[in-house]
């Protein structure tokens, strides 16, 4: 083989070689837009927190360990709508919109107006739907974007800051809009939840993840057939 014949080769491999390498460039590309992306929501959730402490549930996003219970609890591997209350900057919803079925729909009730604006630039899934104002409005939010009972609620919002009429509205509406065993899921801080789903929904199933800054308690309650 002459010489150039050798060099050729050699960067013919070469450039197979490079072609068939993983991409670790565009690996670590796609880790910092993940982890700058998570940085962005951390210190949106804190702005929310400082400006509406009553409207949101903690100083941080909740963690994934914390977001696949609630996956488990709500059993949304079968729900074809869901609808989350308290949404925040959309952790936990693209962690119930990677689970559920393709041909679910999650409507997603945010009362802080920025919050709902980011969601909606951030989340492109046409089985989302968000829509800014109160949980409780549930049904005729449903009724509106012509979405049928939901298999399950799944709620952050803080039930211990909110004035006791509109909490026990809240959890009136969504013991009424749920569909036929379907489950409504409250991730909380403090118990107080309970105090007003628990006349409309029975006894709750009640379980802690610690895994999560802070811990919360969680609740799965079932609405009977």
């Amino acid at each position: 083989m002459r010489r150039d014949d050798h060099h050729a080769s050699h960067a013919g491999v070469a450039r197979a070689e490079l072609a068939e390498a993983p991409p670790a460039a565009e690996e670590r590309d796609r880790s910092e837009i993940g982890a700058l992306q998570a940085l962005r929501e951390r210190i949106a959730f804190l702005r929310g927190f400082v400006a509406h402490p009553e409207q949101v549930g903690s100083v941080i996003p909740s963690s994934h360990v914390l977001e696949q219970r609630l996956v488990r609890s709500a059993r949304l591997l079968h729900a074809r709508c869901l609808v989350e209350l308290g949404p925040g900057t959309g952790g936990t919803t693209r962690a119930f919109l990677r689970a559920m079925p393709a041909t679910a729909h999650l409507l997603a009730i945010e009362l802080n107006e920025d919050f709902a604006a980011r969601l909606r630039a951030s989340i492109r899934d046409p089985r989302l739907t968000v829509v800014q104002g109160s949980a409780e409005f549930i049904d005729r939010f449903l009724t509106e974007h012509g979405l049928p009972a939901p298999d399950a609620v799944i709620s952050g919002i803080p039930f211990s800051t909110m004035p006791r009429e509109v909490a026990d509205r809240i959890a009136a509406e969504i013991a009424r809009v749920l569909a036929p065993g379907g489950r409504f899921v409250a991730y909380q801080v403090r118990p107080h939840v309970a105090d007003y789903a628990s006349p409309y929904l029975g006894q709750a199933r009640r379980e802690w993840e610690v895994i999560n800054i802070p811990p919360v308690r969680v609740f799965t309650w079932t609405r009977g057939r």
